[in-house]
């Protein structure tokens, strides 16, 4: 069956390369990891999806909502906390990316001859090869995205970044205050240290080159000066972009968790600003034990967002 090619933008390049790409095998139900190459990067790389229950017998097309994984940990850490399960109560196509310890940020600088366009992975490539292999609803409407702790901070600034491509952004745990932290640094003139980490290959993310914790921090420079940082400042874009334009955020943050004041800052301004979100706060620290609950709140969330986005589900009538 011929697919639609994506139409968002992504560039000839990667029309091509996806377009010569093996169509990964078809898994309903379960885990299936997906292997492909990444030009925004230049590497192959790997994500998870789950397709619902059904999907191999249909000729429909699905949302789909995207879940980024938190520093030091890999693209297979959602599938750990019950994704499966939402994926097909829900009736939608949960993809799980690979972003290293990159921030899913696009680097001002690349080093040691890497290339670095972490947010052009999650939006350009990931976004178009998910597109291209899968019978997914192509637009914004049909697409949500969220992530916990350093995915959090990345969903929430990509998602105001750019605002075309999701219905829904949303944030478990979220390092919110990351780029301001980095301009702030910058302003008084203080380096970004890289994070290093263990050289020991992690055998569970089987990505050559690519499964250490060294590795898997990038070389290079997140950003060169503090208006680079800004621009990648949730707190900064939420007073950039138009209210029209403004995806759902959907925010929550455990009680005990040392991050929760990004969250509760950036409620206070959707409040003020009058924009759709959803808050939840609920006993809880930094850790998987809270992930597991969260995820079953963002997936509903999301969904329901997206559903209400495609005129599929009741309008409220004002009577009297």
């Amino acid at each position: 069956m011929m697919r639609r090619c994506a139409t968002f933008g992504v560039g000839l390049f990667l029309a091509i390369t996806l377009a010569l790409a093996p169509a990964p095998a078809l898994a309903q139900g379960s885990v299936t990891t997906v292997e492909f190459y990444s030009p925004a990067v230049d590497r192959t790389m790997k994500y998870n999806i789950v397709l619902p229950y059904g999907y191999v017998d249909s000729d429909l097309e699905y949302p789909v909502i995207y879940l980024l994984h938190g520093i030091t940990q890999n693209y297979t850490v959602w599938a750990q906390m019950g994704v499966p399960f939402y994926a097909d109560m829900y009736n939608v196509i949960v993809v799980m990316p690979d972003g290293g310890n990159s921030w899913y940020i696009n680097y001002a600088e690349s080093a040691g001859g890497q290339t670095n366009n972490w947010e052009d992975h999650i939006v350009r490539d990931i976004v178009g090869h998910v597109d291209a292999s899968y019978r997914t609803i192509e637009r914004r409407e049909g697409r949500a995205i969220a992530g916990l702790s350093m995915g959090g901070y990345g969903s929430i600034t990509m998602g105001l970044r750019n605002p075309d491509l999701f219905v829904s952004i949303g944030s478990t745990s979220g390092a919110l205050e990351y780029g301001r932290q980095g301009a702030a640094a910058l302003r008084r003139g203080e380096p970004r240290n890289r994070r290093e980490g263990s050289t020991e290959p992690n055998p569970a993310i089987g990505i050559d080159g690519f499964s250490s914790q060294t590795e898997r921090s990038p070389l290079g420079r997140e950003f060169v000066t503090a208006e680079q940082a800004d621009q990648y400042d949730p707190f900064v874009l939420i007073h950039q972009l138009p209210a029209d334009q403004v995806p759902h955020i959907y925010l929550d943050c455990g009680t005990e968790d040392g991050l929760i004041d990004g969250a509760r800052e950036l409620a206070g301004i959707l409040i003020e600003k009058n924009l759709p979100f959803d808050y939840m706060q609920m006993d809880g620290r930094h850790n998987g034990a809270y992930w597991t609950q969260s995820v079953g709140r963002i997936i509903p969330v999301q969904y329901e967002v997206i559903r209400r986005a495609l005129g599929e589900r009741p309008v409220a009538v004002r009577r009297g």
